[in-house]
């Protein structure tokens, strides 16, 4: 499975361009034909067929109407939305806030979310995140995109959101790598409290924590955390965006690459004793 983080967006593009292309082959149009109609340049009908531009949707009209294809637009318009919110870049997002970065990450989606899937191999889950952990991330987050300071608003939207997510209609699996123990935002106390958090929330019924050994053999290959919204989602986070994985055969492969990854793992007692290990060499 490919990590490159705005491989998601391109193949999207170009699967919109090439759904262009056979309309207009379809009406017997040329590119220059659908140039003249639309009110473009024939290079920049060229690039949206190839997945190199995404199309307005003042171009999507003109172009459904020049194939005759008015029949096609609503589905075009809906699949130009998602393809232009498949890859956010942090830093362009994040000039007027933090808090409403990431729509997956938003308190509506933590709703209607039945199942949550999270594998996070360096760093721990925001749900389980304790305050004091959160503000350690937020503020190094805040410098590195040199963002407006917004931490108590985040802060309480993400407490909202742990809420809505940590219910028992809700159902919570985790899997995390070892070093997501072991990586450390805070002092030692901080750290402590929250390790001895995670132990608490994993004990909740309608939630399951696996935990990957650092020496533990390896099968499946994950590069970076994700989370897996029901059957329908995924979202990835990079240093610098954040992607959405809407496509069914993408989520398909998520989902299998999640189990496989739970089949490595180690759970109840044999994790909690881990945790415990660690939070003992602090």
């Amino acid at each position: 499975m490919s990590t490159d983080p705005s491989s998601s967006g391109a193949r999207a593009r170009k699967e919109l361009g090439a759904r262009l292309r056979q309309l207009r082959k379809a009406a017997g149009l040329t590119g220059r034909d659908i140039a003249t109609a639309t009110g473009q340049h024939v290079t920049r009908i060229s690039r949206i067929e190839n997945g190199r531009q995404p199309p307005t949707e003042a171009n999507l009209r003109a172009w459904c109407t020049a194939c005759g294809a008015e029949d096609e637009l609503a589905d075009l318009l809906a699949t130009a939305r998602a393809v232009e919110t498949a890859y956010m870049e942090w830093a362009r997002a994040a000039r007027a806030g933090m808090r409403r970065l990431g729509d997956l990450h938003s308190i509506a989606t933590y709703q209607r979310t039945s199942t949550f899937r999270i594998h996070e191999p360096g760093v721990l889950p925001g749900i389980v995140q304790t305050e004091a952990y959160q503000r350690r991330m937020l503020a190094w987050w805040y410098t590195f995109l040199d963002a407006p300071d917004d931490t108590e608003a985040v802060l309480d939207m993400r407490a909202q959101r742990t809420a809505t997510a940590l219910h028992p209609s809700k159902r919570i699996v985790i899997v995390l790598g070892e070093q997501a123990l072991r990586t450390r935002r805070g002092t030692p106390e901080e750290h402590a409290d929250q390790l001895t958090h995670l132990m608490q929330v994993s004990r909740l019924p309608f939630v399951s924590v696996g935990i990957i050994p650092a020496d533990a053999q390896r099968q499946a290959i994950a590069s970076i955390g994700f989370w897996i919204f029901d059957e329908s989602a995924v979202a990835l986070e990079t240093p610098t965006a954040a992607i959405k994985v809407t496509r069914p055969q993408e989520v398909a492969l998520y989902l299998s690459l999640f189990s496989q990854l739970q089949a490595e793992a180690i759970y109840g007692h044999d994790a909690r004793r881990l945790i415990a290990e660690v939070l003992a060499s602090l």
